[in-house]
């Protein structure tokens, strides 16, 4: 086991690790996944965040939920071996997974189903540009950033919101998500500034690294 400081994307984080991750895939969101134990935030991508909207043709739709049911039909269950770059602020691992010689990365902007995050990586460049001229999956339809959607979403949450009522709290016990009929949920306060922030669903926590709160 080693200990060191990682800068994930300009954030500092301090932590141990005792192994790689490798095993069985369960997909969180379109570029989170459990790889056996271990959450694994995957390096190099940004796919649409759950509840973001993206419309086509007079039509709307969670882009979110398309993008990770599509990454849970490709690589659901399968084993993965994982190259850790680094430790992200909320606890994950951040590493580059090969499923059966495939890198996940690579495949996932190749389908359009998530965008290369160039803030951190330029590993995935050609594969965004290939699906964005035959405009597969994110690149045919209207859809912001995720980084744009999650500054506007998180700047404008208020404890009045009704469609992101979870309460993501900060505490000595970590990083804990509050549901409406939790029993502390009403004496759970969030402050912005200390991190803390609210949540539109358990699924969008849990992918961004909060754990449920015993009730």
């Amino acid at each position: 086991m080693f200990r060191f400081l990682s800068v994930f994307c300009g954030l500092l984080w301090a932590g141990t690790v005792t192994a790689l991750p490798e095993g069985q895939i369960n997909v969180i969101d379109a570029d989170t996944i459990d790889v056996g134990q271990t959450r694994v935030r995957l390096h190099g991508i940004d796919a649409p965040e759950m509840g973001q909207p993206c419309n086509a043709n007079g039509r709307e739709w969670d882009c979110g939920r398309w993008a990770r049911d599509f990454v849970r039909d490709q690589f659901d269950g399968q084993h993965a071996r994982c190259e850790m770059i680094e430790i992200d602020r909320y606890g994950r691992v951040v590493a580059t997974c090969d499923v059966g010689g495939q890198d996940m990365g690579s495949a996932i902007v190749q389908a359009g189903a998530a965008w290369a995050y160039r803030r951190c990586s330029n590993a995935y460049d050609l594969d965004e540009k290939a699906a964005a001229i035959t405009e597969l999956g994110i690149w045919g339809v209207a859809i912001e950033t995720p980084a744009a959607f999650r500054e506007r979403r998180v700047s404008g949450r208020t404890a009045r919101d009704p469609s992101c009522a979870v309460k993501g709290n900060i505490s000595d016990n970590g990083r804990i998500y509050h549901l409406p009929d939790d029993r502390s949920y009403a004496r759970t306060g969030i402050n912005l500034a200390n991190g803390e922030r609210w949540f539109c669903s358990a699924a969008e926590a849990e992918a961004a690294g909060w754990r449920p709160a015993h009730r």
